[in-house]
């Protein structure tokens, strides 16, 4: 994209939103850099060149712009989209992987040297894996500094800085201001309990979003009510509870943490649980040619993908709903939950009546196969899953190869197709998974004579076709 300058102008011209998060322009004559649909009076063609990344811009000296906030963009849907060793590196690095294990750490989760993840990246987004982070660490610093009112050095641990020198250097190069320039006057408090806006890529499908998570919500660790989505986090650095107001233009957050450095990881988390980087029209586009899918599209055309905040806590849905209602599934989970959870007292979450984190892999691999409530055959492939994941095994982590851990998956004992698709579409947030052994997507496939060859024009966005043919399966009106 970011080649065709262009086609990138045209979209600077039309202010289109639908770029924003995708591509950034910097208007040497002003050193600011600005998301395409910025509002301003747009720049001369000859003014303006093009950066894949905002730390791209940053690198190359331009600072963000006042105006249209590019650093409060959605995140490219891109990185979801793509499998490849750069995607999976921009994945982790939104999940503050840089921050908690360095470079190296990512360099080995990809499986490459640190000179060749630093070249990929560089190559491709115009920055190294540092910068990334750099540029991270400071778009989430902003966002406390100007929504909070925490205390400035309070700011600087939570966004994952390691001083307040660095701090202040990095919101001064990005933003062009002190952090104390872009608060104001107003003044500082310690707080552990966050208010942040995340931003949204209309059309936006709050109430089927809300309705699949609440027809599936574990007691006692997610709760649904109305627009509101509450649950307790488990985060790098200990426990967390969040509040989710939607809306149809944004997502406004509520967060109560244990530590604070955890705070742009919860960000990023509830993002991908509510798959807030997805690009609807695009989507959108590729299913409303297909007669079968088109009303649907119409009707819902900001369907989302409901993704997760833990990758284990999809595997035990999965397992635990194998030939089971979805009722019947909730109410297994919540006893595993209260049995094999780790209790946890915000005031937050106890508002929602809220008290238990999700088990742990290492909890739930030294359970008893008689002591699950299922079928001993699946309580053994839970635990035999648990083991795997306890022991570093099977990677479930954003940045994981999904073909690897898709087959990882199928070489245990009591986990077949539908679990292992189910699992990667959901953990990974994968647009792309078919799931044509789910028995509802199968009768709908088969009933209006949907074969191989006429699913294949879905791609790349299957996933959302499975979720809008469940959807037409539930409705009373259906239409080929």
């Amino acid at each position: 994209m970011v080649e065709d300058h262009d086609r990138c102008y045209r979209a600077v011209r039309s202010r289109d939103a639908r770029f924003d998060g995708v591509f950034y322009t910097g208007v040497r004559t002003t050193g600011i850099y600005c998301r395409p649909s910025c509002p301003a009076r747009t720049p001369h063609q000859h003014n303006v060149e093009f950066f894949p990344s905002a730390a791209a811009a940053q690198e190359a000296g331009f600072r963000a712009c006042r105006r249209c906030r590019p650093d409060t963009t959605p995140g490219s849907p891109e990185w979801n989209l793509r499998a490849d060793a750069v995607a999976r590196a921009m994945r982790l690095i939104g999940d503050g992987l840089v921050e908690r294990e360095g470079v190296d750490g990512l360099a080995s989760r990809l499986g490459f040297s640190t000179r060749h993840v630093n070249r990929m990246l560089t190559a491709e987004l115009g920055a190294g894996p540092l910068a990334l982070a750099r540029s991270r660490r400071s778009q989430a610093a902003r966002v406390l500094i100007e929504t909070t009112d925490m205390a400035m050095a309070d700011i600087a641990f939570a966004a994952g800085f390691a001083s307040i020198r660095q701090f202040n250097d990095s919101i001064r190069t990005v933003y062009g201001l002190t952090p104390t320039e872009m608060r104001g006057r107003r003044g500082g408090k310690t707080s552990g309990r966050l208010a942040i806006r995340l931003a949204v890529r209309r059309p936006f499908d709050p109430d089927g979003l809300l309705t699949f998570l609440g027809d599936r919500a574990i007691a006692g660790v997610e709760h649904v009510e109305g627009r509101v989505y509450a649950r307790i986090l488990r985060l790098p650095n200990g426990l967390g509870a969040v509040r989710l107001t939607l809306h149809d233009d944004r997502v406004e957050a509520e967060l109560e943490l244990a530590d604070l450095r955890d705070t742009a990881v919860a960000v990023e988390r509830c993002r991908r649980l509510l798959d807030l980087d997805a690009d609807p029209v695009a989507i959108g586009d590729v299913l409303a040619a297909d007669p079968l899918l088109a009303p649907s599209v119409a009707e819902v055309p900001g369907i989302r993908l409901p993704g997760q905040v833990d990758g284990f806590e999809v595997v035990v849905r999965a397992i635990v709903g194998q030939q089971v209602s979805v009722a019947g599934a909730r109410t297994i989970l919540g006893r595993f939950a209260a049995a094999y959870g780790t209790p946890a007292t915000f005031d937050l979450a106890a508002e929602h009546g809220l008290t238990h984190a999700f088990a742990t892999a290492e909890a739930m691999a030294d359970a008893d196969d008689t002591a699950l409530s299922m079928p001993r055959s699946r309580a053994q492939a839970l635990i035999g899953v648990a083991r795997s994941v306890a022991a570093g095994e099977l990677d479930l982590e954003p940045g994981a190869d999904r073909d690897a851990t898709h087959k990882a998956l199928l070489g245990h004992r009591g986990i077949g197709p539908w679990t292992a698709d189910y699992v990667v579409m959901r953990a990974f947030g994968h647009p792309d998974v078919m799931l044509e052994t789910d028995l509802i997507i199968k009768r709908m496939l088969d009933r209006y004579g949907v074969d191989a060859a006429r699913t294949a024009t879905w791609q790349p966005w299957r996933s959302y076709a499975a979720l809008h043919l469940w959807r037409l399966a539930s409705t009373p009106k259906e239409t080929a």
